[in-house]
């Protein structure tokens, strides 16, 4: 086998991972984890399931790999619209526009297989630590652009809405709620309240 034949080889074999990633998260998205089955991965790309398992090894190695996929894809959709956003409002405008989109697209079962998957909720709370300098970050910006109130412990704010996340989880509100409705009454409540009256009118135009 030549070198351009190995090129050709792993480039087909790099592809075919990420749709496997792809098509595998759509499909956790929409079934639930449980319910994927990895033949219904298999039969929708018309390939094996040997060969997902050759690359992937198991269903949780998959689970897990699709999960870092797919919030990677995110977070440079958001980078690429947060760049045509002129402050802060706007990117919370795109943030709450995303986060809806995202629960509209999945299944309630989703959430509570979760619960299954330590190394997923690991890996999901590292990206929440990973975060908060960036949030530290569009604080300020928020407060010098004059949408938030510079008179708010925002480090004991954040604790509470992390515990207002994790109450939501512990419960599975979400099998009672929508998670469109959840977030939205969330966001409506910390967010606004950290808001100055230029930024409650401001969020109140798409709330």
């Amino acid at each position: 086998m030549n070198m351009q034949e190995t090129k050709t080889i792993t480039a087909y074999r790099r592809g075919l991972r990420t749709k496997i990633l792809t098509t595998a998260m759509a499909g956790f998205l929409r079934c639930g984890i449980r319910a994927l089955k990895m033949d219904d991965v298999a039969t929708e790309l018309g390939i094996s399931k040997r060969t997902i398992y050759e690359i992937f090894g198991n269903k949780e190695v998959l689970l897990f790999e699709a999960i870092k996929h797919y919030y990677g894809e995110r977070s440079q959709k958001l980078q690429t619209k947060v760049l045509y956003c002129q402050n802060v409002m706007e990117i919370i405008l795109v943030i709450y526009r995303m986060k809806v989109e995202e629960f509209q697209q999945t299944n309630p079962n989703f959430y509570a297989d979760l619960e299954k998957y330590p190394q997923v909720l690991e890996f999901l709370e590292g990206e929440n630590q990973k975060n908060w300098v960036k949030y530290l970050r569009f604080i300020d910006r928020g407060i010098q652009e004059g949408f938030f109130r510079s008179d708010v412990n925002y480090e004991l704010s954040t604790r509470f809405f992390n515990s207002l996340g994790n109450y939501i989880m512990q419960n599975k509100l979400y099998m009672q709620y929508s998670m469109e409705d959840i977030f939205k009454n969330l966001i409506f409540v910390t967010v606004r309240g950290m808001c100055t009256e230029r930024g409650v009118k401001t969020l109140d135009t798409f709330l």
